[in-house]
């Protein structure tokens, strides 16, 4: 059975279809002072598999008490098989003490989950595979580049593209793509050509003439992804589509990275946006089979 949570309604309801199974009846509302009320609606057996679909994206407190109070209802309830899937899974930036008696907020939301009588958990490109560590239940990070790179075979581009990464921490999803598509990858990369001058410039691939697809993990602000977009149409590339996994997108930042001079902005349904428009539910049904 699927329980989708207030964030992840929509991507719960076509999980449940490719998998052919019952998506549960949920009640959520807000109180007039903020707190939150949850009832599950359908009778649910004790031996049953559930399966709660809830990204923990803004708002990430609201969210995550959500997710905690589906989980905390299931227990009580005596579900024995609980496995949470949250595509977007908030608080997961830290997950090492940087400056002495910080939390480590990803620790602390593992402590959280793990007792509430939670099998396993799924996620989506973890933005730290380390985060896995944190937990003693197992934790899969699944991929959302076969999807993404599905939807950009299917944009009709004359030739291939080249799958570009904003810089060499995301170079593994261009790579990822690249062999998908069967094109050229690259990344950006900072080259200091005297001590006042950096520039910034593709580490092995001329763009000239070239449609270009960056490719990221998340975008949030969208600074890096409008300047990526500005280098690269300086350098000739005939069309600058960017996509995403995560698209958190804050401070006005689709306005600003089509200002910029992007040909397109997509990604993947992990949070609910107006440009997530790649949906991930057979890449979550897929791995839900194998549970």
């Amino acid at each position: 059975m699927i329980i989708g949570g207030s964030a992840s309604q929509a991507l719960a309801s076509e999980v449940a279809k490719e998998l052919n199974d019952k998506l549960c009846t949920v009640e959520t509302r807000k109180f007039p002072d903020g707190e939150r009320y949850f009832r599950i609606k359908d009778n649910i057996p004790c031996d049953e598999k559930v399966c709660v679909i809830q990204s923990t994206g803004y708002p990430q407190d609201e969210n995550m008490m959500e997710l905690f109070f589906i989980l905390d209802t299931l227990s009580d309830m005596g579900v024995e098989e609980i496995t949470v899937i949250s595509p977007y899974l908030g608080y997961s930036r830290q997950e090492r003490r940087f400056k002495d008696y910080e939390c480590i907020s990803a620790k602390a939301t593992s402590r959280l989950i793990q007792s509430m009588n939670v099998k396993s958990l799924i996620s989506v490109n973890l933005h730290e595979e380390s985060i896995c560590d944190l937990y003693d239940i197992p934790v899969y990070n699944l991929s959302a580049m076969p999807a993404i790179a599905d939807y950009i075979s299917k944009m009709g581009f004359d030739d291939k593209p080249v799958i570009l990464a904003p810089d060499k921490g995301a170079q593994n999803f261009a790579k990822e793509i690249a062999e998908i598509l069967d094109t050229d990858y690259d990344y950006l990369e900072k080259v200091r050509l005297s001590p006042e001058v950096v520039e910034t410039k593709t580490k092995n691939i001329s763009v000239d003439d070239r449609a270009v697809v960056i490719i990221d993990d998340i975008i949030s602000t969208g600074g890096t992804i409008v300047n990526a977009i500005e280098i690269l149409k300086n350098q000739g590339a005939t069309s600058v589509n960017v996509f995403c996994v995560h698209p958190v997108l804050v401070n006005d930042a689709v306005l600003k990275i089509n200002a910029a001079g992007a040909d397109t902005l997509k990604a993947t349904n992990t949070l609910n946006n107006e440009v997530a428009v790649i949906s991930i539910a057979k890449t979550l049904a897929d791995k839900i089979r194998q549970l």
